[in-house]
């Protein structure tokens, strides 16, 4: 673990902030993560299992449930790694690296549900595979066309799962429905990289806690006027993209002001109370909460004890756990494990859906890292040494390539 001294950075050195408890690989990233994923399983099984809605809806005046703030908990900390990785590479790195972490365990997930579960699921049902393979909506090939770029557009496959609990509620057949927020991770991705291509990330610090805070004031006003962020600007009045999108620059803001945000016990409790406080107060949350989750889940990255430091860290295992949960949680319902009660069905549905993740990871996800320092992550001084034929690669306006550690690189949410 880091000396108390080496936590210790910033205009005032004998104050311990987050970005002396975050800086290297040292941190709690990867446990963080685990629990967050864990919770959205926790969060899925009521209304999968046919338990009703997340008791959380009706405590926090339908303001939140314990899957969007696990979801939540996601955005703030990747905000923060994402921001770190695009202050220390160059544009090209940054997308490829993005491209890298996000694509191919989605695309996985989508040959699995589509060449596997699927198939296997319509047998059971139907005897044969007669009629599976349909170019027609909503087969097969539709839901890998429609939903291939991270913005889903088909969320069930014929009548498959059309059985269980959820698909009764909802009337239609739903294969995962935890995929959505893929899109608005991605869309963080961008907005993060266009203020570092612009120097804004370095030069412009002010426009991130600004962006942070109207993103936040819409949320808020949305609880009593939803159609107020749609009178400023149309991809304004998608809920989501406010809300997530606010939660994932609260993190940025604690990366590019990370050596001047104290890292104290007295404040992570004061964020806690108020978290706590603003999810029973109607709108108080998408008020205050936002910037009191983003501390709490960063200080407890970085603050942790050293044995949940070593939890998930050299193999991340989260994101694994987020996409193929609720696929996990359907075919379980459709066998009639949700019979069995809610605590066995939570328990059976995260022990097969950590298996899922472990093939995840180690077939596709470590693999598809290994790649990240590999043709345009070798960056665009590289490549424009070598067109220039002017011998190996040189930074990029002198700057060292600081490379961001395993574990934040091994990032996905959110959930």
């Amino acid at each position: 673990m880091d000396s108390a001294v080496s936590r210790r950075h910033g205009p005032d050195a004998g104050m311990a902030t987050l970005g002396g408890a975050l800086r290297g690989r040292d941190n709690a990233f990867g446990f963080v993560r685990l629990v967050l994923a864990s919770l959205v399983i926790v969060d899925h099984a009521f209304p999968l299992g046919g338990y009703g809605e997340d008791p959380m809806w009706g405590w926090t005046k339908s303001q939140e449930s314990f899957g969007g703030l696990a979801v939540g908990g996601f955005f703030v900390a990747s905000g923060f790694l994402i921001t770190k990785s695009a202050m220390s590479s160059d544009a090209i790195q940054f997308l490829w690296r993005r491209c890298l972490r996000i694509f191919p365990a989605f695309w996985a997930v989508l040959l699995v549900s589509v060449f596997l579960v699927s198939p296997l699921f319509y047998v059971r049902d139907h005897g044969n595979l007669n009629g599976y393979w349909t170019p027609d909506l909503p087969g097969p090939w539709t839901y890998l066309t429609r939903n291939w770029t991270l913005d889903i557009g088909q969320y069930g496959l014929l009548d498959v799962f059309g059985q269980t609990p959820y698909a009764r509620q909802v009337g239609w057949s739903v294969l995962n429905g935890s995929l959505w927020t893929l899109a608005y991770e991605w869309k963080c991705y961008i907005i993060v990289g266009a203020l570092a291509l612009f120097g804004v990330l370095r030069l412009g610090k002010v426009v991130v806690p600004a962006l942070a805070a109207g993103l936040t004031v819409l949320a808020a006003a949305a609880t009593s006027s939803p159609q107020f962020g749609s009178s400023l600007a149309p991809w304004l009045g998608d809920p989501h993209f406010v809300q997530l999108g606010a939660l994932f620059l609260w993190g940025s803001v604690v990366a590019v002001y990370a050596d001047r945000v104290p890292s104290t016990g007295r404040l992570a409790l004061l964020a806690c109370l108020v978290l706590i406080i603003s999810l029973f107060v109607k709108g108080g949350y998408h008020l205050v909460g936002y910037p009191a989750l983003a501390y709490l889940v960063l200080w407890v990255a970085g603050n942790a004890p050293v044995r949940l430091r070593r939890i998930n860290a050299r193999n991340d295992y989260s994101y694994g756990i987020y996409v193929y949960g609720f696929l996990v949680q359907m075919a379980l319902a459709d066998l009639g494990v949700h019979r069995l009660g809610l605590v066995p069905y939570i328990c059976v549905s995260w022990l097969v859906t950590f298996g899922c993740a472990y093939l995840s990871w180690h077939l596709v996800e470590k693999r598809a890292l290994r790649l990240k320092d590999r043709g345009p992550g070798r960056g665009l001084g590289y490549w424009l040494a070598r067109l220039r034929r002017t011998g190996p690669s040189v930074p990029v306006d002198g700057s060292p390539d600081v490379e961001v550690s395993d574990a934040r690189e091994r990032v996905a949410s959110h959930g």
